[in-house]
């Protein structure tokens, strides 16, 4: 176990990842019927979808704006985690019906299986499910993790039934990762490791890192896959805001103080704290919100 004291919570998750859309219902669509999130709210040119009281996607009509130039840093993927395989192929099987055109690829990552697709703006989505963490194998301080090949229409026969058909929605969904594109891995590990309180769980030389909080296989991921030498992210279509969830609003100022030591410009709205990245990737550290109280007899 690591003994920095500069660490985030081992409790800390993923929030909701806010996307910049030109086709504000064209994307509802997607995310709604395609891969089976609940459309949460709408306000005006924002709308939230995600499973039951937990936000996934945050969309922000903002048609004034443009896609970022190729090989630009942003957003790689978010990845929305399932509970259970049968969940994921349910949703796998909605896209499939509903989307068929946006299917990328797919993979067993040993500590995961996982989709891949590209939404209607070219957001990339990976929709997974994760192996028990007692299956997962470490040495080093590093998580394994491959890249198996994984049959999609195999995967669907194992796992969808007619009653998934007739209702997909099963289960919860949630961010479980968000993938960046970054510049550079060197100014991402110190970035996300060394000043905000990740820890390292895998790398690839000088192309990826992964890194998570309290022992998961990674919260985030930085490559340079597309985006090798990419400077700062101008506003553009894309990737508007990633939440990184903590336990408690105290947290989120403890991170606050600690940013600030380190002189680190933040942005403070008395619920979250917002800090940008080498490549103006907009993060955000959040509370997790309060459990409901039961409802009176």
């Amino acid at each position: 176990m690591s003994t920095r004291d500069d660490l985030l919570s081992a409790q800390t998750g993923m929030g909701a990842v806010t996307l910049r859309v030109g086709d504000l219902d064209a994307m509802i669509a997607y995310y709604r019927d395609a891969v089976t999130l609940e459309l949460q709210s709408q306000d005006g040119d924002v709308a939230v979808l995600g499973r039951g009281d937990v936000p996934a996607v945050i969309l922000q009509h903002a048609p004034e704006l443009k896609h970022a130039a190729p090989r630009s840093a942003g957003l790689y993927h978010s990845a929305i985690l399932f509970e259970s395989e049968a969940a994921l192929g349910a949703a796998l099987y909605s896209v499939a019906r509903h989307a068929p055109g946006t299917f990328t690829g797919s993979a067993d990552h040993l500590v995961s299986k996982a989709f891949y697709f590209t939404d209607p703006e070219g957001n990339g989505v990976e929709l997974y499910w994760d192996r028990a963490r007692t299956e997962w194998s470490w040495a080093h301080g590093q998580v394994e993790m491959g890249t198996a090949y994984l049959d999609p229409n195999e995967f669907l026969q194992q796992h969808v039934t007619p009653e998934l058909v007739d209702d997909p929605r099963l289960g919860g969904a949630s961010i479980g990762h968000v993938h960046l594109s970054v510049g550079d891995v060197a100014s991402a590990k110190d970035f996300y490791v060394d000043t905000l309180g990740f820890e390292t769980t895998a790398s690839l030389g000088n192309t990826a890192l992964f890194v998570s909080a309290g022992g998961y296989h990674h919260h985030m991921a930085m490559n340079v896959w597309e985006s090798r030498g990419a400077g700062r992210r101008p506003l553009a279509l894309g990737l508007g805001r990633v939440e990184i969830v903590v336990p408690t609003s105290g947290e989120v100022a403890q991170v606050g103080d600690r940013l600030g030591h380190l002189g680190v410009q933040t942005r403070d709205d008395g619920r979250s704290l917002t800090v940008s990245d080498p490549w103006d990737n907009q993060i955000a550290i959040v509370p997790a919100p309060a459990p409901k109280s039961a409802p009176a007899e």
